[in-house]
């Protein structure tokens, strides 16, 4: 459903009398078309169903359940249903459509209001525009209008058609499979994300989605869900379908910081993480997560805690296996706003870790992640051909996640408590996965549209203990995580 516009709110810049006259003549148009539309809202939803279900699905993996979700141009409110939100607000301009809303959707507010002068005083979590942008007046206004209601986590979803689908439109329109639009906005990706600068959003992930709008069984998922990801086919999607974020604010305010180290085997280490991890933000905790070991680990960070009584650090006994079980372990028991992970075996330098606070303090990131990739590494850090297999998998993680990932198995990643809560409460999307726990952090990030952003580290080579990286069991593991990406992020 779209959106008109009827007058200009307080602030914006007043039109010519010229242009207010035209500025009416399109509202009243669309508002014409749009109450014809709702009261022929079966013969024309016919054709649109297929197409409005996939859209679904798309809205639906890219939002969790059980946020705050605004929709702009709601139409009858079925997408916004379809969302599950745990407060749904529609807004549309047209009364009729509305009232049919109201009626297929009681648990969801609606608000008669013209997109391109509304303010409800609230923010969301999420703000759905979906077929708006090609019908409104003024796209940059109706943005700025939306980043009104947006906080720092706010993501804005919206699809628009391609232009490359103008000509196919007024073929179905000319056949009678589609209701005659009138004039559109037909809007190319750098137009939208141009758009979207101006507003103060910058996007996180472009798709092209839809290549056939129609159910054909077997082929529209063929076509829908994997030869629309791949070129030359993805060039001819028929929706493309933009995440972005407001453009991050500096700065935000200090936070506690909760540093999680799983030890196993550590012995030798265990002073100088107690050393050199530094104090960070309103203040650093350091949780230890203890894998047993067959050194004397424990015993080791017992003493340093005794040793140190100003420190605020604790001790855990990992239940479950591996670093993964771990780290979910140590997250469970932080108390900071802030999580980040440090391994034991120190080939990254706590002396690092206050970059990574300041890229998310920045407002930069809302996912730090580590890389070793950049920078030469000491001589016996990494051997060859893990080197060569980590260039290889961030190649596949890249195009998998649709956003940079270029090292997937640095231990050091960084995100806040909240976005680790929505991440945790729903993993059993992916479920158990990896050993490492890297991929479940990265997929699910990925997943909700979290702002990724690689940090560069030098990588040193370990001077206590032996690796715990399998070079070729690991690697058909991360195979494994291909092909998991695959099925759950990238052909969906």
């Amino acid at each position: 459903m779209n959106q008109s516009v009827t007058t200009i709110s307080a602030g914006e810049p007043p039109l010519s009398t010229e242009n207010a006259a035209k500025f009416a003549a399109y509202s009243q148009a669309r508002l014409r078309f749009w109450t014809e539309f709702a009261g022929n809202f079966e013969r024309w939803q016919g054709a649109r169903r297929y197409y409005q279900s996939r859209l679904a699905e798309i809205y639906s993996f890219l939002i969790p359940p059980g946020m705050r979700v605004l929709e702009i141009g709601c139409g009858r409110g079925d997408l916004l249903s379809a969302l599950r939100p745990s407060y749904g607000v529609g807004v549309d301009f047209c009364p009729a459509i509305l009232e049919s809303a109201r009626q297929h959707h009681p648990d969801i507010r609606f608000i008669e209001a013209d997109v391109h002068e509304f303010d409800l005083g609230e923010k969301f979590d999420y703000i759905v525009c979906s077929d708006l942008l090609n019908d409104v007046w003024d796209v940059q206004q109706v943005l700025e209008k939306i980043a009104l209601h947006s906080h720092p986590g706010t993501k804005l979803i919206l699809n628009a058609y391609s232009r490359l689908w103008e000509i196919p439109r007024r073929m179905a329109e000319i056949a009678g499979l589609a209701k005659p639009q009138l004039q559109q906005n037909w809007l190319a990706p750098g137009d939208i994300l141009n758009l979207l600068h101006l507003a103060e959003f910058e996007a996180i992930r472009l798709s092209a989605e839809i290549l056939l709008p129609f159910n054909i069984p077997l082929l529209h998922r063929l076509a829908n869900r994997y030869l629309v990801r791949i070129p030359p086919f993805r060039w001819f999607g028929l929706a493309n379908v933009i995440v972005a974020r407001p453009i991050p604010k500096p700065v935000r305010s200090e936070a506690v910081v909760t540093v999680v180290v799983a030890a196993r085997n550590e012995e030798g280490n265990v002073p100088q993480i107690f050393d050199r991890v530094p104090q960070m933000g309103a203040g650093t905790e350091l949780i230890f997560v203890e894998g047993g070991s067959k050194d004397d680990t424990w015993g080791a960070i017992e003493r340093e805690i005794a040793r140190r009584p100003h420190m605020n650090a604790k001790l855990f006994r990992q239940e479950g296996k591996g670093k993964g079980d771990a780290v979910r372990k140590g997250f469970a028991e932080a108390t900071g706003e802030l999580l980040m992970i440090l391994d034991a075996d120190m080939t990254v330098a706590p002396e690092d870790l206050p970059r990574f606070y300041e890229a998310w303090r920045s407002g930069k990131a809302e996912f730090v992640n580590g890389v070793r990739l950049v920078y030469p590494m000491e001589d016996r850090a990494m051997r060859f051909f893990n080197h060569l297999g980590n260039k290889f998998f961030s190649m596949a993680f890249t195009w998998l996640l649709s956003q940079s990932i270029k090292d997937t198995l640095c231990g050091t990643k960084v995100l806040s408590r909240s976005h680790y809560e929505i991440i945790a409460a729903n993993r059993g999307y992916f479920g158990q996965i990896d050993p490492f726990g890297d991929f479940d952090l990265i997929f699910g990030a990925a997943k909700y549209n979290l702002k990724i952003v690689d940090l560069p580290i030098r990588y040193r080579e370990r001077t206590y203990g032996d690796t715990n990286i399998q070079r070729w069991s690991h690697g058909m593991l991360l195979l494994r995580m291909v092909a998991k990406a695959m099925r759950k992020i990238k052909f969906v």
